[in-house]
């Protein structure tokens, strides 16, 4: 039997938005949306859309073969001291395929053009939440950060003596996410946590914009997403923004309240977590978003003091152009190390590099040296928030050393003392 010939593949700018949205739909298998086509697509830029057309192939003229889109974000990363500074990253989103094109390659031309469209862009960092995560380590995305849901009851109790003072100072007050001005000022605050939330990641004003419209099937049976602002002399430092769902067991008030995101310092997050546990008619309290190193584990004693508990993976990370990204951080104890990349999808990646780190500075140079260690891109991408360990990896089998302790001297190089926080989802 003959081998089925692959269709050519051609990746370019996505010019049709009605097609672009039907084939996101598609994907997804989405009911139609009811508001205009414009509002549907906020926050992936017109120039920021693009689509893989399957040359001779049979192809449905209402969608493309495959699409996918960028939002402009910002991500912060590890400065070397103990906080973050910012860099620009390319929020991967929007991907999806065809049914009648699997297996055909196109997911593999998109990426390699994403790949090539930031280099050009001169951005060196890409950035996911993957819905399948399964599929992004191939194309050399590595896990950076986890998040955790989490299930608390009503009434639960939150201890934290040394914040008490700060937590004193900070009023809470109800709002809606629709309201006139509170997606600017959920974008101050998140930007704010930026120089010291490592993993948190921000996107542009339409981004956020999108972030505070309601659609009608939301609201169709319950009441709207709701926020609480957290201000301490006149600042706005948290937020926390959540849904609430009537449930009467046995003509018992038993709401469950879905806190959807929690954004803060830690003295805000306490203030935010104390009024969220204590409204009227709730049940339970949902907590999506949370990082394993988030204060609320020392506040209630580690996870047992919690209800269920569920890990999920948060921020996919890709190292764009390797030597650009590696300078972009900081870093916290030195290194002399020669690494093998192995990376495919992005070939001026692959290869020898020596990663020289003195006094938090970091920067890799190509070399014909031996290696010290080989290792594939995506193991970079997983260690560059400083969250996932290298020596953990060179122990499963991820990563191979040739100089006894040189993975450890890498990692020590790149690990922080906090982890990096849960990225919201984009």
């Amino acid at each position: 039997m003959a081998a089925e010939t692959r269709p050519e593949i051609r990746v370019e700018r996505a010019t049709d938005a009605q097609r672009f949205l039907a084939s996101d739909k598609l994907v997804w298998f989405d009911a139609p949306g009811t508001d205009p086509l414009d509002l549907q697509l906020r926050g992936v830029p017109e120039d920021q859309r693009f689509a893989a057309e399957a040359v001779g192939a049979d192809v449905d003229p209402a969608t493309y073969a495959g699409i996918y889109g960028v939002r402009p974000m910002q991500l912060s990363v590890p400065d070397g001291a103990h906080a973050g500074r910012t860099v620009p990253v390319a929020g991967l989103t929007w991907v999806g395929v065809h049914p009648d094109h699997r297996r055909q390659g196109l997911l593999t031309a998109m990426l390699r053009h994403h790949f090539e469209q930031t280099r050009r862009e001169g951005v060196h960092l890409s950035a996911l939440h993957a819905s399948e995560p399964a599929i992004y380590g191939r194309h050399g995305y590595g896990l950076a950060s986890l998040e955790l849901d989490i299930e608390v009851g009503r009434g639960a109790t939150f201890t934290a003596p040394h914040l008490e003072d700060d937590v004193a100072a900070i009023t809470t007050r109800l709002a809606t996410i629709t309201d006139e001005g509170i997606s600017e000022r959920r974008r101050r605050i998140d930007l704010d946590l930026l120089a010291t939330n490592v993993g948190t990641i921000v996107g542009d004003e339409e981004f956020y914009a999108e972030l505070g419209h309601v659609t009608a099937n939301e609201t169709r049976d319950s009441e709207p997403p709701r926020m609480l602002i957290a201000v301490r002399d006149g600042r706005d430092v948290g937020y926390a923004v959540f849904k609430r769902t009537h449930k009467w067991p046995n003509s018992r008030p038993a709401a469950e309240v879905e806190v959807r995101q929690l954004s803060g310092t830690p003295a805000a997050r306490l203030a935010l977590l104390r009024r969220l546990v204590d409204l009227d008619l709730a049940g339970t309290i949902k907590l999506h978003g949370f990082a394993p190193g988030d204060p609320l584990m020392s506040w209630v004693e580690g996870p047992r003091g919690l209800g269920d508990v569920h890990p999920f993976d948060s921020l996919w990370v890709r190292l764009v152009e390797l030597p650009r990204s590696l300078a972009a951080r900081g870093y916290e104890a030195d290194c002399d190390v020669v690494v093998e990349v192995a990376d495919e999808a992005a070939p001026w990646n692959a290869g020898r590099w020596r990663i020289r780190v003195k006094d938090g500075t970091g920067e890799a140079t190509t070399t014909d040296d031996d290696a010290d260690l080989s290792l594939p891109v995506s193991a970079l991408g997983a260690a560059y928030l400083g969250g996932t360990n290298l020596a953990e990896m060179h122990r499963g089998g991820v990563v191979s050393e040739h100089r006894p302790g040189s993975v450890r001297e890498l990692w020590r190089a790149f690990r922080t003392d906090i982890g990096p926080y849960a990225a919201r989802a984009f």
